[in-house]
């Protein structure tokens, strides 16, 4: 039906940059809100950005300035820019979506998680 589908992420020294993808896929109708969460190890899951389906973005204060968020509404697709990574950064990242798509008779909205994606960054 749907699936929602990371790429991106990798291993980076302190300062370096990385960028996720996250592409949504299936009898997709339209997607609301996307965005980006991450889970360190020992903690709790926590948002990191949305974006809305007319591109109005949130970015939490501990990444503001680093990290963009960015949505190709036309490849049901969004991204996730990081700049001058730290090791505070190191995580697991998960996309999440908001998605209306067709079912065999009717029409219904999920809330998707992707599998996530590792970002490490170590010296």
């Amino acid at each position: 039906q749907v699936q929602v589908v990371e790429s991106g992420g990798g291993s980076v020294q302190p300062g370096g940059s990385l960028r996720l993808s996250c592409a949504a896929s299936g009898s997709i109708i339209s997607i609301n809100s996307m965005g980006w969460y991450r889970q360190a190890p020992a903690k709790e899951r926590e948002l990191v950005a949305t974006i809305t389906s007319s591109l109005s973005t949130n970015v939490v204060d501990s990444v503001k300035g680093r990290f963009t968020i960015s949505r190709d509404n036309a490849k049901n697709t969004v991204y996730l820019q990081m700049n001058s990574l730290t090791p505070e950064d190191t995580a697991v990242y998960y996309c999440n979506a908001d998605i209306k798509y067709k079912r065999a008779y009717y029409s219904t909205t999920k809330n998707f998680w992707g599998q996530g994606t590792q970002v490490t960054v170590s010296s």
